[in-house]
C-alpha cells in the first residue's frame, strides 16, 4: 500500500517511518501523501492511542527532495509540487479546528491523537518543520538539526516564523533561522527544541513506550481535548480561552471517562478508559 513510508500498528502505538534512507528521507509529494494517508488510518483506529513518526536509516528527514526543489525553481511557484485539493484528498485531523490549521503542516496540530517525533538523525529544512509540528519531539543524542532556509536564500518556511518562537522564544528562534547552524540532540534539548534525548539505539523504544504509558494511565479522550485546547488557545485571548475551558469542564464531569477515572482511583486499579477513533 505504501511506497515511501513504512506503517505499523502495535496496540496502542502506530509507528510511521519515512522510508527513503538512501536520500536521508527527503520529502517528496508521494511521501507527504502517504504520511497523510497513514495518519488518517491511525486516527480512525481504536487500537491506536498515539502515533510515533521517525525515519529509516541515518536520517529523520533532510528536507524537501532536491528534484522537487528544482521543479519549484523552474516553475517559479511552490504550487508545482502541491498536494492535490478536492474530495479525493482526505487529510487527517479535525477540520472543526478552523481555517488557521488548514494550511501546510499545521494539520498535524489537529490530529486527534498525540504525535511523537523520534528524530533519529539528520533533520533539516522542511524535515525540521515537520518535526516541530509534532506534539512532542525525542531525539538521538547524535541527531543533527538545522533550519537551513537562510543558506538556500529562503524565508522561515512552513510556519516556522509562528511556531518556533512559541517553542523556544524569539531570540533563540532567530538564531537558528538566521544562522542555519547545525546542532545535535543534546543542544536541541537545552534549547527546548526537543523534550528528551536518548542513545540512538534506544530512541524508538523511548517514543513508543511514552505512548504505551499514556495508554495505560490516561484517558485518550482527555488527551484529545487537551491537544485541541492548547493549540486553539494559542490563537485566543485569555478570556475566550477560559470561557471555552469552563464549558469543557462542565461537560467533562458528565462523561464516562470521568466516572471511570473516579472509580479506578477508589478501587485502586488501572483505569479502563474508552479509546478514541475519528468521528
Amino acid at each position: 500500500m505504501y511506497e515511501a513510508i513504512l506503517y505499523e500498528v502495535d496496540d496502542p502505538v502506530a509507528t510511521i517511518t519515512l522510508n527513503r534512507p538512501e536520500k536521508l528521507n527527503a520529502l517528496t509529494r508521494q511521501m507527504r501523501l502517504e504520511l497523510e494517508q497513514a495518519l488518517v488510518d491511525a486516527e480512525r483506529r481504536a487500537d491506536v492511542v498515539g502515533i510515533v513518526l521517525t525515519g529509516a536509516g541515518r536520517g529523520f528527514c533532510a528536507g524537501a527532495d532536491m528534484g522537487e526543489l528544482q521543479q519549484i525553481q523552474a516553475a517559479g511557484s511552490i504550487a508545482a509540487v502541491d498536494l492535490p485539493p478536492g474530495a479525493d484528498h482526505v487529510r487527517p485531523g479535525d477540520a472543526r479546528m478552523g481555517e488557521d490549521f488548514a494550511q501546510g503542516l499545521a494539520y498535524l496540530l489537529t490530529v486527534r491523537k498525540p504525535v511523537i517525533c523520534a528524530v533519529n538523525g539528520a533533520c533539516a529544512g522542511m524535515g525540521f518543520s515537520l518535526a516541530m509540528f509534532c506534539d512532542l519531539r525525542f531525539a538521538a543524542e547524535n541527531a543533527a538539526f538545522t533550519t537551513a532556509y537562510s543558506q538556500r536564500g529562503l524565508v522561515a518556511e512552513h510556519g516556522m516564523s509562528w511556531l518556533l518562537p512559541r517553542l523556544i522564544g524569539p531570540a533563540r528562534a532567530l538564531d537558528l533561522l538566521w544562522s542555519g547552524r547545525k546542532f545535535d540532540g543534546r543542544e536541541a534539548l537545552q534549547l527546548g527544541v526537543v523534550n528528551a534525548v536518548a542513545p540512538a539505539d534506544q530512541l524508538l523504544a523511548l517514543a513508543q513506550n511514552y505512548v504505551r504509558t499514556l495508554a495505560a494511565t490516561t484517558s485518550p479522550g482527555s488527551l484529545m481535548h487537551m491537544k485541541r485546547q492548547v493549540y486553539r488557545h494559542l490563537l485566543q485571548p485569555l478570556g475566550a480561552a477560559l470561557t471555552e475551558t469552563q464549558a469543557l469542564m462542565d461537560a467533562s464531569v458528565t462523561w464516562p471517562d470521568f466516572k471511570e477515572g473516579i472509580a479506578s482511583f477508589r478501587e485502586r486499579r488501572p483505569p479502563q478508559f474508552p479509546r478514541v477513533s475519528a468521528d
